[in-house]
């Protein structure tokens, strides 16, 4: 069988080439975007949606491929024949996870519907942590790596507030437009190579927060709903149809755990493969010195949001215990047990009303999503969890339709509480005993005055 050939991305086209980067997580994307042009590189973060990316996906890619994948292809194709770059200097970047879930294929996949669509002088670019491909010219030095931390913090910041604000601000967009100056200041400070320290961080965060905080809201009780899932089609407009805005739209207040979790997941699964299943030191012990590094800035996310009257996540210690009894942490493929601790927060928190997201046909989700909602339930009665299956064949209205039947359910049991909050109405009798009462006690006021005035 003849070895598809490629060409690399070499460390002389950083000042060559533009990089193409998929709208995963629009927020956390746009300051790692920065970040790399930071570090010397030309990027731009592809804003392309609509039906022709599923359709080009489609057709350079098996429909029994993993959603996301075909959805990043067609983005990626869709791009490059607008006609705005120079195919003969352009780069694309793309994640690998590793591990046994069909993300780390995505990779091939691509170059190989590059070269069926014409594109074959257009590198690809891996950006991962497990070392699939040693000859990359993108090196992740310890330097970037610190940035790219600093990348997520200050993204997931800032979709935690604006997500709790905008429901209940009075201004309408005030908390968008608080994202946006945000955002723009971060990139900016990134771009100029500072920010990103611990020291920076301390003192941004909560200036940041403060600033959401002073936004004039009114907090009446809405509808609580929660989005876990596949990573790509939890967090990207495109793979989950604008999720967030349909929920908005429905007046809810929608609750996006974090991508740091997903980090860190990502991080303390290989040390509880060593601990497992068996495992040198390092592979045991340098796992858990990261996540304590980690830690020291997920205090600080997590006070700054306390502090300022934010629901804020759990730590991930503590995250971790949730899947406890439920499911296995061994169970590592695609999203694992993190999905299934996910919706236990989520529900633990308040919002139990949750749309689990994930591409058709992904078994690691099927398994630890799905699979799971259940024992949840049974552990958990108020969970109301409804599954979503995305892909080239589901339609938008069938999705939404779906997700209405949740909502429906769960403004329900709202007005239900709030029922049980508002005082029952007096009995007649009740009511007429407090009247005389009442009246009583003014004409008693009323004698004691002019027996007063009387006497003066």
């Amino acid at each position: 069988m003849e070895q598809l050939q490629y060409p690399r991305f070499t460390p002389e086209m950083k000042k060559t080439h533009k990089i193409l980067i998929p709208n995963m997580a629009p927020v956390q994307f746009r300051i790692l975007a920065a970040v790399m042009e930071q570090a010397g590189y030309t990027c731009e973060l592809l804003e392309n949606c609509g039906s022709q990316v599923s359709e080009l996906g489609l057709k350079y890619v098996h429909n029994d491929t993993c959603y996301p994948a075909l959805l990043v292809i067609g983005q990626f194709l869709d791009a490059l024949a607008s006609g705005k770059y120079d195919l003969d200097h352009t780069a694309l970047i793309i994640t690998q996870t590793g591990g046994g879930c069909r993300a780390s294929n995505y990779i091939y996949l691509l170059r190989k519907a590059l070269a069926k669509a014409g594109y074959g002088q257009v590198p690809v670019v891996s950006l991962n942590f497990s070392g699939l491909e040693k000859d990359s010219g993108f090196p992740l030095t310890l330097p970037l790596l610190r940035k790219l931390l600093a990348v997520i913090y200050y993204g997931d910041l800032l979709v935690a507030l604006k997500a709790q604000t905008e429901p209940y601000e009075i201004e309408k967009g005030s908390a968008a437009a608080m994202q946006e100056k945000w955002l723009d200041t971060i990139c900016r400070w990134v771009r100029e190579d500072k920010g990103y320290s611990s020291h920076a961080m301390k003192i941004a965060m909560p200036k940041i927060a403060a600033e959401f905080a002073a936004i004039p809201v009114r907090r009446i009780p809405k509808v609580k709903v929660g989005v876990v899932g596949e990573i790509y089609v939890k967090y990207s407009p495109l793979g989950n149809n604008d999720l967030e805005k349909f929920l908005a739209s429905q007046d809810c207040e929608v609750n996006l755990p974090g991508l740091m979790g997903f980090l860190q997941y990502c991080i303390y699964n290989p040390g509880e493969t060593a601990r497992l299943y068996g495992g040198g030191f390092l592979e045991k012990h340098v796992p858990t010195l990261a996540l304590q590094f980690i830690e020291s800035m997920e205090k600080v996310v997590i006070k700054v949001l306390k502090d300022n009257g934010y629901h804020a996540p759990l730590p991930f210690r503590e995250l971790v215990k949730l899947a406890d009894g439920i499911i296995g942490r061994g169970d590592k493929m695609g999203e694992g047990w993190l999905l299934t601790a996910e919706m236990i927060e989520l529900v633990q928190a308040g919002y139990e009303n949750i749309v689990c997201a994930q591409p058709f046909g992904c078994l690691p989700n099927h398994i630890c999503g799905k699979g799971m909602i259940n024992k949840i339930r049974e552990l958990y009665p108020q969970a109301n969890i409804t599954p979503i299956d995305y892909d080239p064949s589901a339609t938008r209205v069938n999705q939404e339709n779906r997700i209405k039947l949740m909502l429906a359910v769960a403004r329900e049991r709202l007005g239900e509480q709030r029922a049980e909050e508002i005082p029952a109405p007096q009995e007649p009798e009740k009511q007429l005993s407090a009247v005389q009462s009442l009246t009583a006690a003014v004409q008693s006021r009323t004698q004691d005055s002019n027996h007063a005035k009387a006497m003066v």
